[in-house]
């Protein structure tokens, strides 16, 4: 039954995707982009963790799981070292973003 609820879990958001391309003509960035803000914004919240738990990979793999991730790691520093933590939480999600995105560049033929 996991699997049967992530798999309806991904569809649902990529059909929320396909919407959004379709209907309101918005580019691929712009879907990206606003999945990545909402993401942020369910987990400031607190509300992603719960979707993570009812969903399980149908969450966590699809891009609203990154912005869960930057302001996951964000929050965290944040209650670890104040504001400043807050900053320190965001750059480190972006930075091993950077390098992963190297790395499969440096494995992958990239076009352009």
């Amino acid at each position: 039954m996991e699997y049967i609820i992530a798999f309806v879990f991904g569809g649902i958001l990529c059909v929320i995707g396909q919407l959004l391309l379709d209907v309101l003509k918005l580019s691929p960035i712009h879907i990206m982009s606003l999945f990545v803000v909402f993401g942020v914004i369910l987990d400031g919240f607190g509300l992603y963790d719960h979707f993570i738990d009812f969903a399980g990979a149908g969450a966590t793999v699809p891009i609203l799981s990154l912005g869960h991730s930057f302001m996951h790691q964000a929050l965290k520093e944040a209650k670890e070292h104040g504001i400043i933590g807050l900053g320190m939480g965001i750059s480190s999600s972006i930075s091993i973003s950077i390098l992963f995105a190297f790395i499969i560049a440096i494995i992958f033929k990239p076009k352009g």
